[in-house]
């Protein structure tokens, strides 16, 4: 009976061991899962967000012109260098007159002999005219034949035509000379806006030929003014429109920032490496001449904007629940820690970028849910009131 007793006693205690062994285990890993739960978990706190389209582009100038030379010959004197500023009027080059100023001189030698000529004949049809009336009087007396008369008549109207034509010559020839004195101005090319020599595309010395197409001898840009030219992809370029807002940065900026409106959207689009992308162009200022044209651009254009709203790690946000999407944004599940562990909730989620998103509902500012639910979904934007811009 004693050794019934003795087995019982020791079965009794080996189970409560077993027992005690299994609850210390079950503690030991609730705790454990509830502290990794707490290591991964993020307070719901106050910030703002923006949904945004990125892209790269490039810096040129608003306003710019390419001067031109309008004749050919040798580029004789370069007065600026690449980066001078220049004023409107302001010499630039100077090509080789002589051809010009030798054509000016013949054109005018030309037109001196047709004047004289001019003189000439006028005094020749006041002698026709002179000599028609004395023989016009001698018909009328019957003193000369009537033939004689009109032999008379004729020379004194041929006098009158040639004065006619000597005339059209002469203004032909100041037309011509008006021209070659033009080509004269030519060889001499003057800044026609206020600005900065950005190129150079010819030197001293170096010959140029008008007749085929029309050289480039600088570049004269205003840098006061910059354009954005930004490469926007298809998919994302129907959200954009004249006026929104955006900001750039550029490489070696420090941080610094250039923000502007959409001043256009050009329709041709440019095809590269099999992507469609669309130029947008915005306007900054830039007295200071930081910009400089051929600047990459890492450029935002700010479709929304919630300032002051509860927000959490897109990584927070588990599975979507499309019937409970509301106006307001989209819905997610989410896993709330709470004193007896983690809670399934569902949040109506408005806008978000990358990284955050802005809780429309279903959270509080100090409320702790956990990361890494699952992999960040796409994007949402906000709808309805919550779309601010």
């Amino acid at each position: 009976m004693k050794k019934k007793s003795m087995k019982k006693l020791v079965y009794t205690i080996v189970i409560l061991v077993i027992l005690g062994a299994a609850w210390s285990a079950w503690s030991y890993f609730k705790s454990d899962a509830a502290s990794n739960v707490a290591a991964s978990a993020v307070e719901v706190k106050l910030g703002s967000i923006q949904s945004l389209v990125t892209a790269q582009g490039t810096l040129e100038p608003r306003y710019y012109v390419d001067v031109g030379a309008q004749i050919s010959g040798t580029v004789e004197i370069m007065h600026v260098d690449i980066g001078d500023n220049v004023k409107t009027g302001d010499l630039i080059a100077e090509i080789d007159p002589d051809i010009y100023e030798a054509q000016v001189r013949a054109t005018e030698a030309r037109l001196n002999q047709l004047q004289a000529q001019k003189t000439e004949q006028k005094a020749l049809i006041k002698q026709a005219e002179w000599k028609y009336e004395r023989y016009l009087n001698l018909y009328n007396d019957q003193a000369v034949s009537k033939e004689v008369m009109q032999d008379t008549e004729i020379s004194f109207e041929v006098a009158k035509a040639k004065l006619l034509s000597l005339e059209a010559q002469i203004e032909e020839t100041q037309s011509q000379l008006d021209g070659e004195k033009t080509n004269l101005n030519y060889t001499k090319i003057y800044a026609p806006m206020d600005g900065t020599i950005v190129d150079q595309l010819v030197q001293e010395g170096q010959t140029i030929n008008a007749n085929q197409t029309t050289p480039t001898i600088v570049q004269i840009a205003n840098l006061n003014i910059m354009t954005a030219k930004a490469e926007v992809a298809e998919a994302d370029v129907m959200k954009l429109h004249v006026d929104v807002p955006m900001y750039f940065t550029t490489l070696g900026s420090g941080g610094r920032r250039w923000e502007g409106k959409v001043r256009q959207i050009l329709p041709t689009p440019e095809e590269i490496n099999d992507v469609v992308l669309y130029s947008v162009l915005v306007d900054v200022g830039n007295e200071d001449h930081v910009l400089l044209p051929g600047m990459t651009t890492q450029t935002f254009f700010v479709l929304a904007t919630a300032e002051n709203v509860p927000i959490i790690p897109i990584s927070a946000l588990g599975n979507r629940v499309p019937e409970s999407d509301s106006g307001e944004g989209q819905a997610y599940e989410v896993k709330v820690v709470t004193p007896s562990g983690p809670v399934t909730k569902t949040v109506i989620i408005g806008l978000s970028d990358r990284t955050q998103a802005e809780v429309v509902d279903g959270l509080s500012v100090g409320d702790r849910v956990v990361e890494n639910v699952k992999a960040a979904p796409a994007q949402a934007e906000g709808r309805g009131a919550r779309m601010r811009i």
